[in-house]
């Protein structure tokens, strides 16, 4: 055992946290546990008061500050769950609480800081910019920081979980996932797991587009990322911390990366065994397990998924239930070229037969063909290949569209029309370009997009969506002369917003195209 390890068992064993915290139940959860075929236990820290575990490392490290430093006040930077923590810290011991909150948090989560008496203030499109002005704050008003996550009794407290974990089973289980952001609560239960059972494996999971500690680990370095996806925005860190990233290398057995699709299918199984509804991040333990279980050929075994929280902003379901079927492989969605003639449309209807549809588009394309966008309801990825087979064998063209992102976002929701063959004259204005844009959902965002394009660059598309999260999405679709595509460029440059070139995504030739195209060969 290092050091390290020792020094933390013991700082774990003295945290203070039970003032504030609850000891969380671990759950049987026998939906997941008989489609898993292992055992699953759920540590359910979504029950906590603030529902998250962040309250337990706040109140730890506020707990040992001296009297002198919590008359002075604490403050701290965070998009919802730390800071949430941190004022409920506050409260209870009865010193002044500053947290400094990115614009984009869910007014949810900011209502709930406040209403705990904390000072909010509103600064930035994400952590690192709100981090930058707490630290100003803090060394001009004299307040305390209380990091999320690098700090010995931040890590400390959360390390409880992993105390409650080994106690509450009745032998030491085979794996615990852990959602990994900072690293905070994975360098804590890892550091108590590893000191007392080794051999238990601890499996850290992030999002595909927040994978900072997967990178680092397998860089043997910190890396920061560039950028950082939102979704999941507890775990939306850039650079994981210095103290965090030493405990994982020593305490953590490897590391999952999912999609969005799979998190959201991840929110639905957690709701189906418990009726409770975890925030994205909180569900990532579950979505990481879920492909881990796949990936390792687990069998009969007790895994733990810690359920880190559930602060779900209520807009974001929407968005959360339409993209489940497809993370589950419930849904298939399908761009299918059948002939413009008399019995072709009932002909393919008949290769689908009773299974239920969620979409159903039809363009005609030009007098001999026409384009259909489907969505049909599928038993998993074996029901869809064979779907796919069965369509093909018919003679239908037929491509896969469940993992394009452009069409889950947009088409599916836009299908049915394409740039006018009348607007042969207006493509002397330019060839029509494509652009997916990602943005900080904010007020006036979408406008200061909007004011920014040039007079002269004819808009033929434009697509946008209120997902319910704290980042918008546009589809856009432009005419740019050839001789103003260096403006154009330096448009997309100085925006300060992620951007897709969609111009060659077979899904937008298409449905949206200027010109018919037929379907690429299936690989």
């Amino acid at each position: 055992m290092s050091e390290a390890l020792e020094s933390y068992l013991q700082r774990i064993l003295r945290a203070r946290v039970y003032e504030v915290a609850i000891e969380s139940p671990l759950d049987h959860a026998p939906n997941l546990s008989a489609r898993l075929h292992n055992r699953v236990l759920l540590k359910r820290e979504d029950l906590q008061p603030v529902f998250s575990f962040k309250l337990r490392g706040a109140y730890n490290k506020m707990a040992g500050l001296s009297p002198a430093e919590l008359e002075r006040g604490v403050i701290a930077a965070s998009a919802g769950n730390h800071a949430q923590g941190v004022a409920l810290a506050a409260q209870k011991l009865g010193c002044r609480a500053v947290i400094v909150m990115p614009v984009t948090t869910p007014e949810m989560k900011v209502k709930a800081v406040a209403a705990r008496g904390a000072e909010v203030v509103l600064h930035g499109d994400n952590y690192d910019d709100a981090c930058g002005e707490a630290t100003r704050l803090g060394l001009e008003r004299g307040l305390s920081f209380i990091h999320p996550f690098d700090d010995p009794d931040v890590i400390a407290g959360q390390g409880t979980i992993g105390l409650e974990i080994l106690r509450q089973c009745s032998s030491p289980p085979d794996v615990i996932y852990v959602a990994v952001g900072g690293g905070g609560l994975i360098a804590g239960i890892g550091a108590y797991v590893k000191t007392l059972w080794p051999q238990v494996q601890i499996v850290g999971v992030e999002p595909v587009d927040a994978d900072a500690m997967a990178r680092s680990l397998a860089a043997g370095e910190r890396v920061q990322l560039e950028q950082v996806g939102l979704f999941a925005d507890g775990v939306a860190v850039r650079r994981v911390g210095e103290l965090t990233f030493e405990l994982a290398k020593q305490t953590v057995d490897r590391m999952v990366t999912v999609d969005t699709d799979a998190i959201c299918a991840a929110i639905k199984d957690v709701f189906e065994d418990t009726r409770s509804i975890l925030e994205p991040a909180g569900a990532l333990a579950i979505a990481g397990m879920k492909r881990d279980v796949l990936q390792q050929g687990l069998h009969s075994q007790t895994l733990v998924a810690v359920a880190c929280g559930a602060n779900m902003n209520f807009d974001r379901l929407r968005f959360v239930a339409e993209r489940t079927e497809i993370g589950e492989d419930r849904e298939a969605m399908l761009a299918v070229e059948i002939p413009e003639q008399t019995g072709s449309l009932r002909r393919f209807c008949g290769v689908l037969g009773q299974r239920s549809l969620s979409e159903f588009s039809y363009r005609l394309a030009d007098p001999r063909v026409a384009h259909i966008f489907v969505g049909v309801q599928t038993s998993g990825t074996a029901d869809e290949q064979q779907l796919i087979n069965d369509v093909q064998k018919a003679g239908f063209p037929c491509l896969d569209l469940s993992n394009n992102e452009l069409a889950k976002l947009h088409l599916r929701h836009m299908v049915g029309g394409r740039l006018p063959a009348s607007a042969g004259e207006a493509l002397e204005k330019g060839e029509e370009l494509l652009y997916r844009f990602e943005f900080p959902e904010k007020p006036g965002a979408l406008m200061a997009f909007v004011n920014a394009l040039h007079a002269n660059w004819n808009i033929s598309i434009f697509h946008y969506r209120n997902h319910g999260a704290d980042v918008g999405r546009i589809v856009v679709g432009v005419q740019v002369p050839r001789a103003d595509r260096p403006a154009w460029q330096k448009f997309l440059d100085g925006l300060g917003y992620q951007h897709w070139d969609e111009s060659a995504n077979p899904a937008y030739k298409l449905f949206l195209g200027p010109s018919s195209e037929p379907l690429p060969t299936m690989a």
